[in-house]
């Protein structure tokens, strides 16, 4: 949990490696996963570089692979998902060996299913031509002569038994074939206007779809047989069947001699059917054997290219006998990576042994924040709005109890967080399941916030407990402090009636155990009090959260050696946010505490004055007559100590405004003396100045020591403004948290009240299915509207509280992230696009 403080410290790293044992050290660094090459080679063209080829080698066994696995999903044929152990990347001679496999595998299976697809074009023709045998006789005559032969050829054919096209008297010719269905209105129209009308076509569709033997996919076909007059016309009509890729068949006109023919192309059909049957099993049977290993080779390439790769960002030095390389590290895994490194140099046999050394730099390290898989969910809600500068504090520590803290503050309800925390325990205990699928875009993000989610639904039953709000219902755990003291007719005869709660009889004045009373669930003034109770709750959580953003600024000054920084803004910053508005929340404590229906007059609950009254009159230095025997403030002398905040609050501005420009104008005076050496100030005046990174939110800060006093003031001033202004507008900011929590509950009780309730008043049996009906609708609502759009909405809302009201307070956020050289981490990114292909 240490580096969740503070990113981890990173050191920049030399490697020197042997060039024999250079592709086992990257392989093992891969392996560990803690190292972050950079590319000493940017001037260099890609296609330049020393392990191009190596790479080009890596691509087209890539290529096989993906051939391979195409091949395995067109049969059909199961591929393990992941393995218990992933192989590391080949060596030398087991590459050599993995080409020869894969050469050998890839002709096997081009050369099987090229065969597959030479025997599937035959059967195609076959069947082709059996069904124009066998729909051509239709095409011929309506009835069948005495002799076997067609009544239209008894008539008029002069037959040439021997041609594609029968001659018949008169020059009477015909084709026959198959279109596909699709072309056949086309097909016709175009026999039309080549013919001018003098084209006779006969056409039936085949009820059976065929297979392409190419890519497997159903064809549906025509059968049509043309009839044409002359030759000049039979070469255009046998044109158009090529550029409408019909396919021609020989057609006798005889009937004996389709029927020979037609036996003929059963028994081949057969015969290739048993051909196919026993092709596809020896193909199977090949394809089962590859894919049991398909998923280690491809690992086995996607490290090998990956350590190539990484080479090709090394450099040689100038005697090419050494590899150097350069990386950053975090510190604690510099054993690990020498470890690396010598593991590397073992297994390859190398005599002479690589080596790391830490060197020293200007340029600003990643950033890297170790995490888990409960915390990792938190720290991308943070490096969403930008990841933390190097060393920064980092706000994803905090998160983890306040995100879900104020997310249960406007989504407070026992029944509905039950229903969240039973979602997020649900994904928490089959994570292991979950992980193993491969899950859309959305459930994989639901799925990465599954911690989020249960801790989300765990606070909302908490705050669900202090609200007493269950499906807008109250839970009477401890009863009630509240008695009605009259009698039977007068309740049943009005329709309201007043609890007077400085009757002891009526209310004991014991505060409730947990939560609320669950009396204020029928009183008609609910709205009223729950509507100041929860606007003066996101007030208070709204002023610590700011506070405690405020106060980690001091974490940051004091790392960074910034010690003037906390006198010159820090100070100024945090008085105004006290002395201001956290006065406002300590005025309703105080009206809380004083006033009181047992009391005197002058506290009683008509004398409290409005803590928003007061405080406005505050700051416009006014005054409001109060009523009749009450005062206008709650204690003595707060007149004058409000009017003594306000200007020591007013104070503050120009300490901000004017503090850092004024520090740096000095402190660069007495540098200038110290350097030219008239005057003897100590090196520690460095430490008092400015920061060389930029302190705070605003991006685009002027450089503290180069700038010119007026750009300085400048910059100032706009940061003091914005934040001046922003502290008015991020605690009004956080009333959000008030309105979303009355809306919750408001649509949660008319759910109850429009949906559920009216199940709830019918009688008899009808009651029964109507209650059923009703309560149906109720649950798809509530899960619909209540759980998912307002948990949405109160998600995105918590969001935004984070990143604006509370993270601008003392995050700059101008990082850049640690991407170590991780094996497991481009094994994971490379996985999804290959699925997809």
């Amino acid at each position: 949990m240490g580096s969740m403080f503070r990113s981890e410290e990173m050191a920049l790293c030399q490697l020197f490696i042997q060039p024999e044992a250079a592709y086992n050290s990257v392989s093992e660094l891969g392996e560990c996963g803690c190292a972050q090459f950079r590319d000493l080679n940017t001037d260099v063209n890609a296609f330049q570089r020393k392990f191009v080829n190596q790479v080009r080698r890596c691509d087209e066994l890539e290529r096989k692979l993906r051939y391979i696995e195409a091949e395995l999903r067109r049969d059909n044929v199961a591929v393990p998902e992941s393995l218990a152990e992933a192989p590391k990347a080949p060596n030398a001679r087991e590459t050599i060996e993995l080409e020869n496999i894969l050469e050998k595998t890839e002709n096997e299976v081009l050369e099987l299913s090229q065969n597959a697809v030479n025997l599937k074009s035959n059967y195609l023709e076959l069947c082709e031509l059996k069904h124009v045998l066998e729909k051509a006789a239709a095409f011929f005559t309506e009835q069948e002569g005495v002799n076997g032969t067609d009544s239209l050829t008894q008539a008029l054919i002069n037959e040439d038994v021997g041609s594609q096209s029968v001659t018949i008297r008169g020059r009477l010719g015909f084709v026959a074939g198959v279109v596909t269905r699709e072309r056949v209105p086309a097909f016709e129209r175009m026999l039309w206007r080549i013919s001018r009308g003098n084209v006779f076509l006969r056409q039936t569709d085949l009820q059976e779809p065929l297979r392409d033997p190419s890519t497997g996919n159903d064809i549906h076909k025509t059968v049509f047989v043309a009839f044409f007059q002359g030759e000049q016309l039979k070469s255009r009509v046998k044109k158009v069947c090529v550029g409408f890729h019909a396919s021609l068949y020989h057609c006798p006109s005889v009937y004996s001699e389709r029927q020979e023919i037609l036996a003929g192309v059963q028994t081949r059909i057969e015969d290739l059917n048993l051909v196919l049957n026993q092709t596809h099993d020896h193909k199977h049977r090949v394809l089962q054997n590859v894919a049991s290993q398909l998923h280690t080779w491809m690992v086995m390439v996607r490290k090998m290219k990956a350590v190539y790769h990484t080479l090709n960002m090394f450099n040689m030095d100038v005697t090419k006998k050494c590899l150097i390389g350069e990386c950053w590290v975090p510190t604690r895994d510099l054993a690990s990576v020498q470890k690396a490194l010598a593991e590397g140099g073992r297994t390859s046999g190398s005599s002479i042994p690589s080596f790391l050394n830490v060197i020293e730099t200007p340029e600003n390290p990643p950033t890297f924040n170790r995490t888990n898989k409960f915390t990792r969910g938190f720290q991308i809600l943070i490096d969403s709005y930008g990841v933390a500068s190097y060393r920064e504090v980092n706000p994803g520590l905090y998160t983890v109890i306040t995100f879900p803290f104020l997310f249960a503050v406007m989504f407070g309800d026992v029944g509905h967080g039950i229903i969240m925390t039973a979602f997020g325990a649900f994904m928490v205990l089959q994570e292991k399941k979950f992980a193993k699928k491969k899950l859309s875009e959305i459930w994989t993000i639901i799925f990465g916030g599954r911690y989020i989610i249960l801790l989300m639904g765990l606070f909302s039953m908490y705050t669900g407990m202090i609200y007493n709000d269950m499906f807008s219902k109250s839970l009477n755990l401890f009863g009630s402090s509240w008695k009605a003291s009259y009698n039977y007719s007068t309740v049943m005869e009005n329709g309201e009636l007043t609890l007077n709660p400085s009757d002891t009889k009526i209310y004991t004045s014991a505060p409730y155990p947990f939560g609320l009373d669950p009396v204020w669930q029928v009183a008609t003034n609910k709205i009223i009090f729950l509507n100041s109770y929860k606007m003066k709750l996101s007030i208070i959580f709204g002023v610590i959260h700011m506070v405690f953003g405020i106060s980690l600024s001091v974490i940051n000054h004091l790392h960074f050696q910034r010690t003037m920084k906390i006198f010159m803004e820090f100070l100024p910053q945090i008085l105004f946010l006290l002395l201001l508005f956290a006065y406002m929340v300590v005025m309703m404590f105080i009206k809380w505490v004083l006033y009181d229906p047992t009391g005197s007059t002058k506290y009683s609950p008509g004398c409290a004055p409005s803590v928003l009254i007061l405080f406005i009159n505050m700051m416009l230095f006014k005054s409001t007559p109060p009523q009749e025997g009450c005062d206008e403030f709650m204690f003595e002398g707060q007149g004058q100590l409000q009017m003594a905040l306000v200007l020591v609050a007013l104070l503050c501005i120009p300490v901000m405004l004017f503090g850092a420009p004024l520090l740096h104008l000095v402190s660069s005076r007495r540098s200038a003396v110290y350097a030219s050496g008239n005057g003897d100030v100590s090196p520690d005046v460095e430490l008092q100045q400015l920061p060389t990174e930029p302190a705070g939110p605003a991006a685009g800060a002027p450089d503290d020591h180069g700038a010119e006093l007026s750009e300085l003031l400048i910059y100032q001033g706009i940061h003091t403004v914005e934040y001046v202004l922003s502290t008015v507008s991020h605690t009004a900011s956080y009333l959000r948290l008030w309105a979303l929590s009355l809306a919750h509950a408001q649509l949660s009780e008319v759910l109850w009240s429009m949906v559920l309730h009216m199940g709830l008043s019918w009688d008899s049996y009808v009651g029964g299915v109507v209650l059923f009906v009703a309560f149906g609708a109720w649950a798809m609502f509530t899960i619909a509207i209540l759980v998912l759009m307002e948990g949405l909405s109160a998600f995105l809302h918590t969001l935004r509280l984070h990143w604006v009201e509370f993270m601008s307070k003392f995050y700059v956020g101008l990082g850049y992230p640690f991407q170590p050289f991780s094996f497991k981490s481009i094994l994971e990114t490379t996985e999804e696009p290959t699925e997809e292909e």
